[in-house]
């Protein structure tokens, strides 16, 4: 005889929570990164041909340093997606990387000296509070590999709730045996 194709309770989330739902999605969704990887790979062999091109005299070295940085950016980018298609996460650490070379390369390209100084003290803020999420991120717990912080925070509460169900029933299995020896010292 067949098995029923899945135990339901006739609900729509059963169909969601079955697994073969998210798999397909989850092979979906590696699909595009792989796409965007591919993508911005040819795209950074373009980006080095030109600068490779922009280096032939006369060099603008503004525009090399520039096309540097857009490089590195890139790669840093690249390396965002590789690490999301090995462990399904978004690196913290890379982002906020990506982010101050990206802030830093409009800064050098720009140039200082023409830039308002309320834009100067913008960005500097902004460099700060990225470099207070970098040094934060490290004692954060890691949330991938099996890690879930709401499972531990519930584990914690389940071992506390069994430690006092515990302490309550020693101080229960303690009177009754006092009480019985009080019962028979007033006879």
């Amino acid at each position: 005889m067949q098995k029923p194709f899945r135990n339901t309770t006739g609900h729509w989330s059963d169909l969601l929570y079955s697994g073969g739902v998210i798999r397909i999605l989850e092979a979906i969704q590696d699909l595009i990164v792989i796409s965007l990887c591919i993508g911005l790979f040819s795209f950074m062999v373009m980006q080095l041909r030109e600068m490779v091109l922009s280096l032939l005299p006369p060099a603008d070295l503004q525009n090399v340093t520039s096309d540097i940085l857009f490089l590195l950016i890139l790669v840093e980018l690249f390396r965002l997606l590789i690490i999301y298609l090995q462990e399904h996460r978004v690196s913290i650490g890379v982002a906020v990387e990506v982010s101050i070379v990206s802030v830093l390369r409009e800064v050098i390209v720009r140039g200082i000296l023409e830039t308002p100084w309320t834009q100067v003290l913008a960005t500097c803020s902004f460099l700060l509070a990225l470099a207070v999420l970098l040094i934060v991120r490290v004692w954060l717990p890691p949330t991938f590999e099996g890690v879930d912080p709401e499972e531990q925070v519930s584990r914690r509460h389940r071992a506390r709730h069994a430690d006092e169900t515990a302490e309550s029933g020693l101080c229960a299995a303690m009177t009754t045996p006092i009480a019985t020896i009080l019962d028979r010292s007033e006879l």
